[in-house]
C-alpha cells in the first residue's frame, strides 16, 4: 500500500521508475530462491516415456517385433514374404526362407526351369524339383543375386615382353618429342636443347643437327608425301624444313602463344597445331595461310591426332574435354567430358575406326565417328605425356614416373610394365618419358626421356608363353562412362 500511495502521489516518470526498481528486486529474491538446485533437469515422467516407446515400435517395427524362434525355419523375411505372398483359395501361406547375407532379389513363379525376369534377374520355379518342400506352389519367396563376371570380353592376345635395348646421348634438354621417317631409315627427335636431331634407325649414330628455334621443341612430324619436316615449339613458331637442303622454307605465324602439339593430315595437304592459346589452327602447307582457327577449348591444347575419315581433328586440353572437330564447318562436332583430369596425348589407332586419350586418371577407347565410349583401360597411377601402338596392337603408354605401360589393345590388359633407367650423374626423379614412337615396322620403339636420352627398345626374342603366360582375369563390372 505505501508504494501504491507513493506511485498515486508522485508524477509519471516517478513512477516508471519506482516500478523498476520493484521488478528488479523480484528479480533477485526469484534468483536466491532457486539458486540452490540450479541446472537441474525435471524428473522424466514414466508414462510419457512408455507411451512414445509404444508408439515408435508399432509405427516402425511392427513386421518384424514378433520374430519366430531360430531353427524354426522362418526368418526376417518371412513378414514381407507373407505380403507378397499370392495365396492359394483356402488361405494358407507362405513360410519364409531362412535369411542369408547376400543381397536379396524377387523370384516369382516359374516353369520347371528358371526364366529371365525383366530386370535382368533370375525368376526360381517354386513348385519344381528343386524347389524347397515348406514352400507351397505358386507362391513368391525370395533369393540371392549373384554377380557373376563378365565373358563378353574377348581374351587377350599373347605379346611378348619388351626390353632396352640400346642408350643414345646426345641431346642437352629433355627429349620432348620423336618423330620416324617414312622409309624407317631415320628418326628425328626434338628437345629443350632448342635443337632437332636426326639419328639412323639401324646404328645409332648422329646424321644431321637442325639450328632454328630459340625455346624448346614440342612436336615433329614428317611428311609421306614430300621431303618436308614440321617442327613446332614454345617459341610460338611453326616450321617446315626442306631435307634436302636442310634448311627452313616456310614459317606459320599465327599462334599467340607456345605450340604443344603438332600433327600431319595422312591425305590433305593440311597442318594441325595445337598450343597455349587453347585453339587449333589448321594451315595449308603451300600458302603457309590459317585455314580454320578451331576454339572452344578453355586450357592448352597439349593432345592432337588427325585421320582421313571424319571427325579428321580429335584435340585433348588440359581442361579435361576431347573435342572432335568437323573441317567443313570449322566447329567441334562432339565435345567428351567423361575425363577428369588433363588430357595430354590423343591416339588414333592405324586399322580400327577408334581412338584412345590418355589422362592420369584412366586411358579411354572411343569409337568415331560420334565419339562413343568403349572402354577404360586402368593400370597406371601416374601422369600419361605418351601414347603409341603398333600393328600387332601393342599399345604403349609413357608416365612421369619412369614407367612403360605396355597392354593389349582389344581388351586392356597389361600384360608388362618395365621401368626406365636414369642414365649415371641424372636425378632418380629425372625419369620421366614424354614422347614415344614405334618404327614403321613395329618391332622397335623409340622414347625420349627426361634423363636428356634415347631409349630404343624391342621384344625379347627369348620369351615364350610358357615363360611368360596370359594371368588375366576379366573384370566383374565395367564402367559405362
Amino acid at each position: 500500500r505505501a508504494a501504491a500511495r507513493s506511485m498515486a502521489s508522485s508524477g509519471g516518470a516517478d513512477a516508471d521508475a519506482v516500478l523498476h526498481q520493484m521488478c528488479l528486486r523480484s528479480l533477485k529474491r526469484t534468483y536466491g530462491m532457486y539458486l540452490s538446485n540450479y541446472g537441474q533437469r525435471p524428473p522424466a515422467y514414466a508414462p510419457g516415456r512408455t507411451l512414445k516407446l509404444a508408439a515408435k515400435v508399432a509405427g516402425e517395427y511392427s513386421m518384424v517385433k514378433n520374430m519366430p524362434p531360430p531353427g524354426t525355419g522362418a526368418g526376417p523375411g518371412s513378414a514381407i514374404t507373407k505380403l507378397l505372398t499370392n495365396g492359394s483359395a483356402n488361405g494358407s501361406r507362405a513360410e519364409a526362407t531362412p535369411a542369408r547375407a547376400e543381397p536379396l532379389m524377387l523370384a516369382g513363379p516359374g516353369g520347371t526351369g528358371g526364366t529371365s525376369s525383366a530386370r535382368g534377374g533370375v525368376v526360381a520355379p517354386s513348385g519344381g524339383a528343386g524347389a524347397s518342400a515348406a514352400i507351397p506352389l505358386g507362391s513368391t519367396r525370395l533369393m540371392p543375386r549373384r554377380r557373376e563376371a563378365r565373358h563378353d570380353l574377348p581374351k587377350p592376345e599373347w605379346h611378348a615382353p619388351w626390353k632396352m635395348m640400346r642408350v643414345i646421348s646426345g641431346h642437352m634438354g629433355w627429349v620432348r618429342c620423336v618423330a620416324v621417317d617414312p622409309t624407317n631409315s631415320w628418326y628425328a627427335t626434338g628437345s629443350a636443347d632448342r635443337t632437332i636431331k636426326i639419328w639412323d634407325l639401324a646404328s645409332g649414330t648422329l646424321k644431321l643437327t637442325l639450328t632454328g628455334h630459340i625455346s624448346t621443341i614440342r612436336g615433329l612430324a614428317v611428311s609421306d608425301r614430300s621431303p618436308y619436316l614440321f617442327s613446332a615449339g614454345e617459341d610460338k613458331m611453326v616450321r617446315c624444313w626442306d631435307l634436302e637442303y636442310n634448311r627452313v622454307i616456310r614459317d606459320y605465324h599465327g599462334h599467340l602463344s607456345g605450340v604443344y602439339c603438332l600433327s600431319l593430315h595422312p591425305t590433305l595437304d593440311l597442318l594441325c597445331t595445337g598450343g597455349r592459346d587453347s585453339a587449333v589452327r589448321v594451315w595449308d602447307i603451300r600458302t603457309k595461310n590459317c585455314v580454320h582457327t578451331l576454339t572452344g577449348h578453355n586450357q592448352t591444347v597439349v593432345g592432337l591426332g588427325t585421320q582421313a575419315l571424319e571427325p579428321q581433328v580429335i584435340s585433348g586440353s588440359m581442361d579435361s574435354t576431347i573435342r572432335c572437330w568437323d573441317l567443313v564447318a570449322g566447329r567441334a562436332s562432339a565435345v567428351l567430358t567423361n575425363h577428369k583430369k588433363a588430357v595430354r596425348s590423343i591416339l588414333i589407332h592405324p586399322t580400327e575406326y577408334t581412338f584412345a586419350s590418355a589422362s592420369p586418371d584412366n586411358i579411354k577407347k572411343w569409337k568415331c565417328p560420334e565419339g562413343k565410349f568403349l572402354q577404360n583401360i586402368t593400370g597406371h597411377n601416374s601422369i600419361i605425356n605418351t601414347l603409341a601402338i603398333n600393328q600387332d596392337n601393342v599399345m604403349v603408354a609413357g608416365g612421369d614416373n619412369g614407367k612403360l605401360y605396355l597392354y593389349d589393345w582389344k581388351t586392356g590388359y597389361n600384360f608388362q610394365t618395365p621401368e626406365t633407367i636414369a642414365q649415371p650423374g641424372s636425378l632418380e626423379s629425372e625419369r620421366g618419358i614424354f614422347c614415344a614412337a614405334f618404327d614403321k615396322s613395329g618391332s622397335r620403339l623409340i622414347t625420349g626421356e627426361a634423363d636428356k636420352t634415347i631409349k630404343i627398345w624391342k621384344e625379347d626374342p627369348e620369351a615364350t608363353r610358357e615363360t611368360h603366360p596370359v594371368t588375366w582375369e576379366p573384370p566383374r563390372e565395367r564402367k559405362r562412362y
